[in-house]
């Protein structure tokens, strides 16, 4: 007998030898095993911190819970030795701060494990729990419903670090963090385990800013590696970092870094199998309350305690959205506070505040409440605006543009418009905004791959037959600046139509909206189309038709012959018209603009190229330069200017563009066609093309990449005359309001089973005006159109459990202004303009907090912060301006 207990006992050694190889190889065991009888006793870590991206773990926030974990064999399928169920147990529970801490700064000195979570989550913690592993992978995971949800949490992230498979390959495979794609590659007594987390499906979502320069991009890792002994795990060391980073500006930063460490202590005598066909029902036979609850985490519903109500919320933000605050940094950041306390909020208590609100903080309330975007908020705001009250003109614009601005709108939003667009107006502004706006929303669900649906299919069926169902100029000109907006691809064909449209509105409309759409979308016919125009081949067009046309050749990868054909036109051109297309080659060529190289090459020819082209003079212009330069994001501003042949400015185009990855954004454009039709008070000749045009003045305006409804300052002589005697000087609002640019929020749940809540927002206060004053005494004209803003950025990443909470956020903000002003003066002909564009010295900070707390409402904080003033400049445009300034400038004085 003893001779056959030392065979057997040489056996099992051999078998356990030929295991522990099969690590590395095609054979043996799928996972680790358990025997049966033992014990296996193990000591557990994880820890979790946050920080700055690219702070030390000595000055992260965050905590640290260790304990003693007990392991054994519950049930081995008798088929299957790799199926078996596991028991596992916690004990002597420990939390403590995951770095060194003084007394002073420690939140947990004096704490028991047992007094920060309490009686009934330590005892939850304390209960054992059983998972199912079948191949090395869990099937299923076994507590109590009863249970808080972080307790489970805690207890998934433990089960989830036992499974391993013991093979080299990808598998796709459930864990705490959701379903993903795993990759393990083993060595000689180790295996390592590397986790693809933009693959991990959860069941929660976020949502982040569909513009890249606008967003947060996201890094994140998790490696996990387990040593080997014997066939069972003789430890597993995991750790998982996810750092989140504001795109325009990457040193606001945040990240959260999970660490967990399972450390086979020992083993002694334990429990013998249990008896049973199947793992339910031996679950059953040892605790009937014992449910299979899964492995994924679930959610953690966070309360928070103490917390003020929206409507108290309200009442100590209120003043910093004053107007007369909303250039003031203090504007924005109240703005995103507000939005997140909205976000939590019942319809009931949004409009609550928003019938509270004063008539002077009312349309910022309405900003912030329409860009919460959700279902509550939507909901309050349709109740509480009046769209057959024309005396809501103001409001029901603010709402329109944040509809437009919204950074994950959804379906319901876009159908609330189309509702509305059914019903009657107070205001045929607002019919036109709706309309416009809808294109812009249809733009960003079809991005999110939304085109399919019904309100989308609808909204699309109403804007792409819109331009020829109405002769009403007005409603033309909305649809194609709905269409504009919605940047489809099936109304190419229609704003080619428009482009050798008879009326010089739809011209300029349709060929600035083609200049927006991807060059690969730019079809021969389109181009034909739009050189046609720009060379008058079917008939006459004003210079500001001619002048988009020239810019949608020279932005959609121009030919050698389209290029040289341009070339060839300088010299045939209105006088100011071969100046302007003269500059605007040479700018495009200095700037090194995409079309430079053929450009470069087309003028090699002196047929093209010559002095008789190149020496034209006049006052128009096109100009490019660099506003700001940094590693994260670049930004670019251009100024074309067009004037008549009698020396009125026709034209200016100002455009501000963001760029950062490969990425570009339109931040702004302010369009301008002034002094239309003005030639008879002058006494001077219109253009070719230009001789019934009617008197106007007014500006158009794209704000991130948004076309927003134009404004007028006056249409028609007598219109003119009046407005003239009656002008104040004041400018006239073309935007105004809080805008929220940066909107990315997402739950991590982290391989420990603890969450991660991620928030980042960036709130913009703008007040884009434009004023124009006339004085026939000094025979002078001043337009200026006023940028004013504040932009706040904020980045927040917190782990809360319930009973302890610890978190960073990363901010920063800045206050500027940039003027573009016009001087005009006609006492003498040819007429002297001056233009100026103007940035003042605004202020610059970051901001840098670490916060931990405790249920018991026992806290810390820890803020840095680092301010500066940025010079302010006065942008350069072309020298022909800088010599007409001095002559203003010497005249006035």
């Amino acid at each position: 007998m003893p001779q056959t207990q030392v065979s057997l006992s040489i056996c099992y050694k051999h078998i356990t030898f030929i295991f522990c190889v099969s690590c590395v190889s095609s054979g043996g065991a799928a996972g680790p095993r358990l025997n049966n009888n033992q014990l296996y006793k193990f000591s557990y870590t994880t820890e979790v911190l946050v920080d700055k991206a690219r702070g030390s773990k000595e000055g992260s926030a965050g905590y640290k819970i260790s304990s003693d974990v007990d392991v054994n064999l519950v049930w081995r399928d008798p088929s299957s030795k790799d199926d078996q169920l596991i028991q596992l147990a916690i004990s002597n529970v420990r939390i403590d701060p995951a770095t060194h801490r003084s007394e002073k700064k420690n939140i947990l000195h004096g704490s028991t494990a047992e007094s920060v979570l309490g009686k009934t989550k330590m005892a939850a913690l304390t209960k054992p729990f059983m998972v199912h592993l079948r191949n090395g992978k869990a099937k299923a995971f076994y507590s109590f419903w009863a249970e808080p949800a972080t307790i489970k949490n805690i207890k998934r992230g433990l089960a989830s670090l036992l499974q391993v498979q013991l093979r080299t390959g990808k598998v796709v495979e459930n864990d705490v963090s959701g379903r993903c794609t795993v990759e393990y590659k083993a060595a000689q007594g180790q295996v390592t385990r590397t986790k693809n987390l933009e693959t991990c499906k959860t069941a929660e979502s976020g949502f982040t800013t569909h513009s890249q320069v606008l967003g947060v991009s996201k890094k994140s890792s998790s490696v996990t590696v387990f040593t080997l002994e014997d066939g069972f795990i003789r430890s597993a060391v995991a750790e998982e970092t996810h750092s989140l980073a504001v795109n325009a500006r990457r040193s606001a930063a945040a990240k959260v870094v999970s660490r967990q460490t399972l450390t086979l202590v020992g083993t002694e005598a334990g429990p013998l199998e249990a008896a049973g066909k199947d793992v339910t029902g031996v679950v059953k036979s040892i605790d009937a309350k014992f449910a299979a609850v899964g492995i994924m985490a679930e959610k953690v519903k966070s309360q928070c305690k103490g917390c003020p109500s929206l409507f108290e919320h309200w009442q100590s933000q209120q003043k910093q959205l004053e107007p007369a605050s909303l250039s003031k940094a203090t504007a924005p950041r109240s703005f995103l506070a507000l939005i997140q306390s909205i976000r939590k909020a019942s319809k009931d208590e949004i409009l609550k505040v928003l019938k509270s609100a004063s008539k002077t903080t009312l349309p910022q309330v309405v900003d912030a409440v329409t860009s919460s975007q959700t279902e509550a908020s939507l909901d309050a705001m349709l109740e509480f605006l009046n769209f057959t009250d024309a005396k809501g003109l103001v409001l029901q614009e603010r709402f329109l543009y944040a509809c437009g601005f919204s950074s994950h709108p959804n379906e319901r939003m876009l159908q609330a418009l189309l509702d509305i667009s059914k019903g009657k107006f107070g205001s045929t502004d607002i019919k036109e905004s709706v309309v416009i706006i809808m294109g812009a929303l249809i733009h960003k669900l079809c991005q999110k791959g939304g085109c399919d649906l019904p309100a989308v299919v609808q909204a699309k069926k109403l804007i792409l037959a819109g331009p020829d169902s109405t002769e009403v100029e007005s409603e033309v000109q909305m649809y194609l600046l709905a269409l504009k907006n919605s940047m489809l691809p099936e109304a190419i064909p229609i704003f080619t139509k428009f482009a050798e449209s008879e009326v010089g509105a739809y011209n300029t409309i349709a060929l600035t909206a083609l200049q927006r759409y991807n060059v690969n979308l730019m079809t021969n016919e389109v181009k034909q189309t739009v050189n046609r125009v720009y060379h008058q081949n079917r008939r006459i067009y004003e210079k500001n038709v001619r002048a988009a046309a020239a810019d949608v050749i020279l932005s959609s990868n121009p030919s050698y012959i389209e290029v040289k054909n341009l070339l060839l036109s300088i010299g045939n051109l209105p006088h100011e018209m071969n100046k302007y297309m003269l500059s605007k080659i040479q700018d495009i060529v200095r700037f090194q603009l995409p079309a430079s190289k053929v450009i470069q090459k087309a003028m090699k020819d002196m047929n093209s190229a010559n002095y008789n082209r190149f020496s034209k003079v006049g006052s128009s212009s096109a100009y490019s330069g660099f506003m700001a330069q940094s590693a994260d994001v670049t930004s670019t501003y251009s100024l074309d200017i067009l004037y008549s042949g009698s020396g009125i400015l026709r034209r200016s185009n100002m455009n501000i563009y963001g760029a950062s990855k490969g990425a570009m954004l339109h931040g702004l454009q302010e369009k301008e066609f002034r002094s239309q039709g003005l030639e008879s008070l002058i006494a001077a000749t219109p253009d070719e093309g230009e001789e019934d045009l009617e008197s106007f003045a007014g500006m158009s305006a794209l704000l991130f990449d948004i076309q927003l409804r134009p404004v007028t300052f006056f249409k028609g002589y007598s219109d003119l005359m009046s407005k003239m005697f009656s002008m104040t000087g004041e400018p006239m609002n073309v935007v105004k309001g809080l805008i929220l640019l940066t909107d990315h929020s997402e739950v991590i749940t982290l391989q420990s089973g603890l969450k991660a809540s991620a928030e980042f927002q960036g709130g913009l206060a703008i007040d884009i005006s434009g004023g124009m004053e006339i004085s026939l005494w000094y025979r002078e004209s001043k337009t200026s159109v006023n940028n004013r803003g504040a932009f706040v950025v904020t980045g927040n990443v917190t782990v809360d459990m319930d009973f302890m909470r610890a978190g960073v956020e990363v901010s920063f903000e800045t206050e500027a202004s940039l003027d573009f002003i016009t001087t005009v003066q006609f006492s003498e002909y040819p007429f002297l303009v001056c233009m100026q564009m103007d940035k003042a010295t605004f202020p610059f900070s970051e901001h840098l907090t670490k916060y931990e707390s405790l249920s018991s409402g026992k806290s810390i904080v820890s803020r840095k912060s680092k301010k500066q003033l940025v010079p302010g400049s006065e942008f350069p445009l072309h020298q022909e301006n800088s010599n007409m300034c001095k002559k203003v400038f010497d005249s006035n004085w």
